[in-house]
């Protein structure tokens, strides 16, 4: 006959802390066996959706050269092809060097500082500080 392990109220506190210790031990092993198979299934999703969004680039890219060449054979109709050629893509050279600039200025406003972070370490290390003077 198989023997049950004792009721809680009749063990002794160290077998009790070792019992807590074994149980916290187990309970984190499978909190974390459940977050990597949550993770694992969310890496799925988001690889299949990076897949599909490198597709829409492909395409994209290919639209994009489509349009160009429909630009420049509809402003060859006007002017000879090489010069329109040379108008799309200082067209293209001026929309690009907009956005760069666009972009820039963005990128100069963003603060790369975690001011929240360093507000609450300031924060800690002050009451630290405070609680060391108070114990003196």
């Amino acid at each position: 006959m198989e023997q049950k392990p004792p009721p809680y109220s009749e063990k002794s506190l160290p077998d009790l802390l070792r019992q807590l210790s074994t149980d916290t031990a187990t309970l984190v092993r499978q909190e974390i066996a459940l977050a990597r198979a949550e993770f694992g299934q969310v890496m799925t999703k988001v690889t299949a959706s990076a897949g599909m969004f490198g597709l829409a680039a492909v395409a994209g890219i290919g639209a994009f050269g489509a349009f160009t060449a429909f630009l420049v054979l509809v402003i060859a109709l006007v002017v000879p092809a090489w010069a329109s050629a040379l108008i799309v893509m200082v067209l293209y050279v001026i929309v690009a060097a907009v956005g760069a600039l666009a972009g820039k200025n963005a990128l100069q406003r963003v603060s790369t500082v975690p001011h929240h972070s360093v507000e609450s370490v300031k924060d800690d290390v002050e009451a630290v500080r405070a609680g060391v003077r108070r114990g003196r």
